[in-house]
């Protein structure tokens, strides 16, 4: 499935972020509570009574996160965690990657000016500076003067995961 680039809030972001976190903890706590006094009181306690009950919960808080993770209040989240996945997985190909761009390659151009782009605005999202070293930021420039070279545009819009397949893992 495709990704796409989206502009979010970052205020928005950071603030839903810390809401829905803390919301999961409190959730946690109280179904894996709920579940140990429950697994103590059934049977006549026990250690792995309580450890049971808070795996329960993670079960339970687990399945009530499946459920409200596609609503709309959980858009700019949910936005996030794709783009920390798909950066995931082009971050293992990345040797591969820029092998490929040395050679010409346009797709690997692509892929590693999403990954670039991509790690820029997580970074902006999460409200931190890029903590580049000299060999990033040399990357970015080169992936952007190869860009330039072909006529290709500076920014990609997103990726196909399917364009990896071309490239050897690792």
């Amino acid at each position: 499935m495709p990704f796409h680039f989206e502009e979010h809030d970052p205020e928005a972001y950071r603030r839903k972020g810390r809401l829905i976190s803390l919301a999961m903890a409190a959730q946690l706590i109280v179904f894996g509570l709920v579940f140990a006094q429950l697994l103590q009181v059934a049977f006549d306690g026990g250690f792995w009574f309580n450890v049971l009950g808070v795996a329960l919960g993670l079960v339970a808080t687990s399945l009530v996160f499946a459920v409200v993770r596609e609503r709309p209040w959980m858009t700019e989240v949910r936005y996030v965690w794709q783009l920390k996945h798909h950066l995931s997985r082009v971050s293992g190909y990345l040797p591969a990657l820029r092998r490929g761009a040395e050679e010409g390659n346009e797709a690997a151009l692509d892929l590693l000016a999403f990954y670039h782009q991509g790690m820029l605005q997580l970074a902006e999202l999460n409200g931190r500076t890029l903590d580049d070293d000299a060999e990033a930021v040399a990357e970015r420039l080169k992936v952007r003067q190869a860009r330039e070279e072909r006529g290709l545009p500076q920014h990609v819009e997103g990726i196909d995961p399917h364009d990896l397949a071309a490239f050897k893992r690792g």
